[in-house]
């Protein structure tokens, strides 16, 4: 029993020190760029700050309309480049800014449609394939706040129908009307696109100028990461059930 309990403890010494360790798995990409795609480097990122942990947010934020263009082939790409999903994930900090968010605008009748969260690194090279544009796609030499988990696509709808605000363009509209600064539309357009960049600012995010959808955390520095979404899913599950306090408040 003595022995058993020294080994235990002594599994538990190794396991805090190599998380304090600094990242030795990390993928070195052509660019240069440091990109996260193993467990082990993940458990080390949340256990050094909190603020890397990744959140289902449809578990987290259920009254969130979650729908993933990129899990179909009708996206800018005519590809598919999601596996089938019905939520998406964010880092912990802009989950829980995204909920406030969420309830402020419920007291109006009024809610979010998500088009895209974190996206693997792998898909952002795709994507810059097909649209080889830095206003409308990230440049793999650099990689995108989707990548870092802390950029969303999304709009505003009616509570209660779903039904889209008009936002003047589509999703993932590749033209100057997509751009903040373009005013040429009815005063209503014009209305809601501002009353979701105060809010979304209000809460710590940056507008793009060149999407009217896109918000980026503004605060602190995240890794590049490059997990598939069912890796992800396995390790929020076993985060959620091994602590509940990981769920937002």
């Amino acid at each position: 029993m003595k022995r058993l309990l020294i080994t235990a403890i002594l599994s538990q010494f190794f396991l805090h020190i190599m998380a304090m360790q600094p990242f030795t798995d990390t993928t070195f990409n052509p660019y240069g760029l440091n990109i996260i795609n193993t467990p082990l480097e993940y458990h080390q990122a949340v256990i050094q700050n909190k603020d890397n942990q990744l959140v289902d947010i449809k578990r987290n934020i259920p009254q969130l309309h979650i729908n993933l263009p990129y899990c179909t082939d009708q996206n800018f790409t005519g590809i598919v480049l999601y596996p089938p999903l019905q939520t998406s994930y964010l880092r912990r900090p802009v989950a829980e800014a995204l909920k406030k968010i969420t309830e402020e605008l419920e007291k109006e009748g009024l809610g979010l449609k998500i088009w895209d969260a974190y996206r693997p690194y792998q898909v952002t090279q795709q994507m810059w394939k097909v649209v080889p544009d830095a206003r409308y796609a990230a440049d793999p030499a650099v990689g995108s706040g989707h990548n870092r988990g802390i950029a969303v696509d999304l709009t505003l709808i009616e509570k209660q129908s779903g039904k889209e605000l008009d936002m003047g363009t589509e999703f993932d509209n590749f033209t100057e009307k997509a751009h903040h600064d373009y005013v040429a539309f009815l005063p209503e357009v014009l209305a809601h696109r501002q009353k979701l960049k105060k809010l979304m600012e209000a809460h710590g995010f940056k507008a793009l100028p060149t999407e009217w959808w896109h918000y980026a955390w503004a605060s602190g520095e995240f890794e590049l990461m490059d997990f598939s979404f069912n890796i992800l899913r396995e390790l929020c599950e076993g985060a959620a059930h091994d602590n509940p306090k990981n769920h937002l408040h």
